[in-house]
């Protein structure tokens, strides 16, 4: 029996994608919300979930900044998927026929251009793989979709304009969870480390708690804050940071951090993806 790794969205979409390319051999479980994608690990429905974090244009998916640090889940690694975007149609569709263009919220804004030059009026739907497949539905050869290429294939769908996003960068990064803890092992290159910490109510604690990583050597790659159900002055945060635990110069910081917070949890320690070393070199 194949094993299962789930994603958000329908068959078809940028997770699909992400999913087939980090784990060919196994079969995906499409979930209608995040919080089935999660679940479906926690239940042990699926083995793995692919979830997309943050995107190089539309920033991070809120969402999973709330759900992640009490899901019960854990890091394991991640991946970084170019985003294209796709114009599909019926096939006796054309850019002459199509009225209107269907898809998500955050597709719909990267790719304004094609949108504008073509004077299509845009809809948004729940999700670009979704959208494709309604279009499929509808049998109007007006309306179009904005979906990756995948979702051409998957609902029978001609390809009237291809790689129509506005920014060659936009970029998803995806993180893998995992109902049991998987760290790395230290040297065996280059780690990432994710953790949520809450300071103590107390004056300066966030610039206490963050100078073991300066005093340390520690390079942060991540720092981003946001409220707790609600309350203005209840405040969490995420954090990245380059190594592994047991390294003795982060060991230390992780220390200091502790000091000085209400709570600290290691979401994971994983692999740094092959991505990163691009970015790395093109801002060189």
């Amino acid at each position: 029996m194949n094993k299962l790794i789930s994603f958000q969205g329908e068959p078809g979409a940028n997770s699909h994608i992400a999913c087939e390319e980090t784990y060919p051999d196994w079969q995906v479980l499409p979930c209608p919300t995040f919080e089935d994608a999660f679940a479906a690990v926690d239940e042990g429905q699926a083995e793995l979930a692919m979830i997309p974090i943050e995107n190089s244009i539309a920033g991070r998916v809120a969402d999973i900044h709330h759900l992640l640090p009490t899901s019960g889940l854990h890091i394991i690694g991640e991946h970084f998927l170019p985003i294209h975007f796709q114009l599909l149609g019926l096939p006796e569709a054309n850019l002459g026929t199509i009225k209107s263009v269907h898809s998500h919220v955050h597709a719909l804004g990267q790719c304004r251009k094609i949108i504008r030059k073509l004077g299509l009026k845009a809809h948004v739907a729940g999700d670009t793989a979704g959208s494709a497949r309604e279009v499929s539905e509808w049998k109007d050869p007006t309306r179009a979709s904005l979906a990756p290429r995948m979702a051409a294939s998957i609902y029978g769908l001609k390809i009237l304009a291809e790689d129509v996003e506005d920014e060659a960068h936009n970029t998803t990064r995806f993180v893998i969870l995992s109902k049991t803890p998987q760290w790395a092992s230290a040297g065996q290159g280059p780690l990432v480390t994710s953790f949520v910490f809450r300071v103590r109510n107390i004056p300066a604690a966030l610039y206490k708690a963050l100078g073991g990583f300066a005093t340390n050597g520690i390079n942060m790659t991540k720092l981003e804050s946001y409220m707790l159900e609600g309350d203005f002055n209840a405040t969490q945060f995420y954090a990245e940071v380059d190594g592994h635990p047991d390294d003795a110069d982060l060991k230390r910081a992780l220390e200091e951090l502790e000091f000085f917070s209400r709570e600290l949890r290691i979401l994971g320690v994983y692999p740094a993806a092959p991505f990163r070393n691009k970015v790395k070199e093109a801002a060189e």
